[in-house]
């Protein structure tokens, strides 16, 4: 019966190691090599070197000089720990009424008399670290009131950080939120005079 056995525990053991500890690690290391950015969670510091955010994981910027987000239903809005959508049905009440609600404080805060959907609903995981140009556009006059600059250089800003589909022809044109606001901190910072 050991006989039996001892070839199940050595194969078990050896496709265990194998495949368990040294296919995952050989993987991340040729991830490492070949996309160091991507493969180690896309993380964007600041000029010290400090970790401020990820590509990958949006933030929940509420003031007028920045860029806003979609609306999150992760956790309490924005938490990677509880990834995920609220799941309410296009015709339920409560949705209908959070949509009518933000659509309302966007028409007021943004003047806009088009939203894009984009700006007023989740998206799946509830944490999408990009806006659509429009969405994007729609907050130039907001932010650019608020810098003290005029709305084409902030529209200029988002055009820059603008990103195509993947590979040409997946997906939709987006405008990573971070990236954006990092750009307007850099640029014009909050406060500054405009050279005119």
């Amino acid at each position: 019966m050991l006989s039996a056995i001892r070839p199940a525990i050595v194969s078990t053991v050896f496709f265990t190691l194998l495949l368990g500890l040294g296919y995952p690690l050989a993987v991340t290391e040729a991830a490492r090599a070949l996309t160091p950015f991507q493969a180690n969670g896309s993380l964007i510091r600041d000029k010290s070197g400090q970790i401020i955010g990820s590509a990958l994981i949006a933030q929940g910027f509420t003031k007028p000089e920045y860029l806003h987000p979609r609306p999150s239903a992760a956790g309490k809005g924005y938490d990677a720990t509880s990834s995920g959508g609220s799941n309410l049905g296009p015709l339920n009440p409560d949705l209908i009424k959070r949509v009518k609600t933000d659509t309302d404080a966007l028409r007021k805060e943004d003047g806009a008399t088009v939203i894009p959907a984009d700006a007023v609903t989740t998206s799946g995981s509830g944490l999408d670290p990009d806006v659509s140009p429009a969405n994007a556009h729609m907050q130039a006059a907001r932010i650019a009131l608020a810098r003290g600059v005029d709305k084409a250089e902030v529209q200029a800003v988002i055009d820059q950080n603008t990103t195509g589909p993947t590979w040409g022809f997946l997906g939709q044109p987006r405008v990573n939120v971070l990236k954006v606001n990092l750009a307007l901190d850099a640029r014009y910072p909050v406060g500054h005079v405009p050279a005119r």
